[in-house]
C-alpha cells in the first residue's frame, strides 16, 4: 500500500485550481490557514494525525472514475463538545465500530466531519488520493457505490435536528475541493438513502442539500448553462434504495411483473432492460437507470391522477419525512401540499403537478433550477 501522509495536511477549497507543492510529508497550499475551524475549515486531520489504527487488511485504489459524493450522518449523539479533542475521539470511535463491529478493514468513509467543523481523514489513503485527484480508495460506506463515490460522514443524527453551521460550512468547503480535484460538480452531491434503504442522512439534513449544492456551485464558479437540465441518480443493479422502489412502482404501472420492494432484483433488471429495448434506449448491461430511461418511464401526474405512479410519489414523500402523506394511490390534498413543498425546495414552479423535473428531485436527483438562489 502507498505511504500515507503522516502529519496534518492542509486542505483549502482552492486546491484544484491552485499550484500545489509537496514538502516532505506535508501538502503546502497557497494562502494562510485560519485558526478557527468553526469559521471555515482549512485543515484536514490525517489518519496519522488522529492516531488511526492500521488497516486490518490491504486497501485498494479503485480502477474506475469517481462520479459522485455521498453524504451521510453518523447516527451518533448530537454532542455539544465542538473541540478538536472530540473530533479525534469521534474518528477513533468510528474506526473501532467499523473494524470491530462491522468487520471492515478500516473506517468505511473517506472523510469525517465533526459537529465542531473539524474534517478528518477516514479510510487510510483518502487524503493522498484527494491530493492526486485521479482515483479514490475503495471504501465501505455505501454498497454498490464504494468504488466510485466519495463518502463523507457527518457527526450527529439529523432525522429531526439540524446540523451546526460549523459542520455545514466544512461540508461545503470539503465538497468544493473534492469536486475540483475529481472533476465533479455540485449536482453530483447525493445522500446515502438515494442509493441505500436507510434513514441516513436524516430528513432534516437532506432538506438542506439544495442549499449545500448551491453554495458549492457558487464556490466552483460553474456557469448555470453547464448544469444539466436534470441530473438523475444513476441507480443500477448493485444498489437498493427507496428510489429503486419508485422504479418498481413505475415498471409495474407499465405492465411488468415486478414487486416494489426496494431491492434491485433479477425481475427489475430484466424489466429495466426490456423497457430500454422497447423505447430505443441503449441497453445497459447493469440495468443502469440512465436519463432517457427515467424520462420515458415516469408519467406526468396532476390532481386527478390515481394508481401506482401516485402511490410511488406518496411512498417517497412519506419515507423522506412527510408523515402526513399516506400511500393510497389517490392524489389527495396532503400529497399536493407535500409535492408543492418539494418543488419550492428545489426551485421548481409549485404547481403540484408531478412532471419530469419533480420526478427527478423526488428520487434524489438535481434540476438546473435548484442552483439558482431564490
Amino acid at each position: 500500500m502507498h505511504a500515507e501522509l503522516d502529519r496534518r495536511t492542509l486542505l483549502r477549497a482552492g486546491l484544484g485550481a491552485a499550484a500545489v507543492s509537496v514538502v516532505g510529508t506535508q501538502l503546502t497550499l497557497p494562502g494562510a490557514a485560519r485558526a478557527d475551524p468553526a469559521g471555515g475549515l482549512d485543515e484536514v486531520i490525517s489518519c496519522a494525525g488522529w492516531g488511526a489504527r492500521p488497516p486490518a487488511d490491504p486497501l485498494s485504489v479503485s480502477a474506475i472514475p469517481t462520479n459522485k459524493i455521498i453524504v451521510h450522518h453518523m447516527a451518533f449523539p448530537n454532542v455539544t463538545d465542538y473541540s478538536r479533542a472530540q473530533a479525534v475521539k469521534l474518528a477513533r470511535d468510528c474506526q473501532d465500530l467499523h473494524m470491530d463491529g462491522n468487520g471492515w478493514s478500516d473506517t468505511g468513509q473517506h472523510f469525517t466531519i465533526s459537529r465542531g467543523g473539524y474534517v478528518l481523514e477516514g479510510r487510510h489513503g483518502s487524503l493522498e488520493r484527494l491530493q492526486a485527484g485521479d482515483r479514490q480508495m475503495i471504501a465501505a460506506h455505501c454498497p454498490g457505490e464504494n468504488g466510485r463515490a466519495i463518502g463523507i460522514e457527518n457527526e450527529g443524527t439529523y432525522v429531526t435536528d439540524t446540523p451546526p453551521e460549523a459542520l455545514l460550512d466544512s461540508l461545503v468547503e470539503l465538497c468544493t475541493t473534492i469536486c475540483r480535484q475529481y472533476g465533479l460538480h455540485a449536482h453530483d452531491i447525493f445522500g446515502h438513502w438515494d442509493f441505500r434503504t436507510t434513514l441516513c442522512p436524516g430528513a432534516t439534513f437532506y432538506r438542506l442539500f439544495p442549499d449545500v449544492r448551491r453554495r458549492v456551485f457558487a464556490a466552483l464558479g460553474t456557469d448555470l448553462a453547464d448544469v444539466p437540465a436534470r441530473r438523475w441518480p444513476d441507480l443500477w443493479r448493485f444498489v437498493g434504495s427507496p428510489s429503486v422502489r419508485v422504479v418498481q412502482y413505475l415498471l409495474a404501472h407499465r405492465g411488468y411483473a415486478v414487486t416494489p420492494n426496494s431491492t434491485f432484483d433479477a425481475a427489475t433488471v430484466a424489466a429495466v432492460q426490456d423497457w430500454q429495448v422497447r423505447n430505443g434506449i441503449p441497453v445497459d448491461v447493469d440495468a443502469t437507470l440512465t436519463a432517457p430511461t427515467w424520462e420515458t418511464l415516469a408519467p406526468e401526474l396532476d390532481k386527478d391522477a390515481t394508481g401506482l405512479p401516485v402511490e410511488a410519489v406518496q411512498f417517497m414523500l412519506h419515507f423522506k419525512g412527510h408523515a402526513e402523506v399516506a400511500p393510497t394511490g389517490v392524489y389527495d390534498h396532503p400529497t399536493m401540499k407535500a409535492v408543492q413543498a418539494l418543488q419550492r425546495l428545489h426551485g421548481l414552479p409549485p404547481n403540484g403537478k408531478v412532471g419530469t423535473g419533480t420526478w427527478c428531485v423526488l428520487v434524489g436527483g438535481v434540476v438546473r433550477q435548484s442552483m439558482r438562489r431564490g
